[in-house]
């Protein structure tokens, strides 16, 4: 047996006169009045995160090391952990400066200027070009023990280190910036 009912043509003549006419309609969504958040960078946050935790661990003495022409060093109470991250290149780099011609005086500047306003700007890690110095007079560097020496003394920085061969060798190093709090 069947319980189907059966709808009769005066019904559905009814039902289409109370309708109307009908018509298709492609996108029936209403304008979205909200904007979406802005991307975040994804591998910027895990930085963020990593760093954060390995401040939290316990802490180690000041490991600075300067052999040959690499350059090497954390602060005070910041894990060697960290610094293996940053010389393995595990940070991404987010900005960078060239002070390659520059004199002293000018790179203390634009480097001072540059820390300052990475740090605002929330920058982890960054990379600053300083040369190797082969091209002066008497070859030996003059801004990459300056910026050595700069960068030890500067209380934004938790870590820096030489960069990798392809970022610059001895010529450059990888700076990990503390956040703001």
């Amino acid at each position: 047996m069947s319980n189907k009912k059966t709808v009769s043509d005066e019904d559905k003549a009814l039902f289409r006169d109370a309708v109307g006419e009908v018509r298709s309609v492609e996108n029936d969504r209403a304008p979205s009045t909200i904007t979406p958040p802005k991307p975040q960078v994804a591998s910027a946050n895990k930085d963020d995160a990593s760093v954060m935790q390995q401040l939290l661990v316990e802490l180690s003495e000041n490991d600075f090391l300067e052999t040959g022409e690499h350059l090497s060093y954390t602060a005070p109470g910041v894990q060697h952990a960290l610094l293996r991250k940053l010389k393995s290149g595990k940070y991404a780099v987010q900005a960078e400066i060239d002070l390659h011609g520059l004199i002293i005086k000018e790179a203390r500047a634009e480097l001072g200027t540059f820390l300052h306003d990475a740090q605002q700007r929330r920058l982890l890690c960054v990379r600053i070009i300083h040369g190797k110095g082969r091209r002066h007079p008497d070859k030996s560097p003059r801004l990459k023990p300056a910026v050595n020496q700069w960068l030890q003394s500067n209380k934004q920085v938790l870590a820096f280190c030489s960069a990798r061969s392809n970022d610059g060798g001895t010529g450059a190093v990888y700076v990990l910036l503390k956040k703001l709090s």
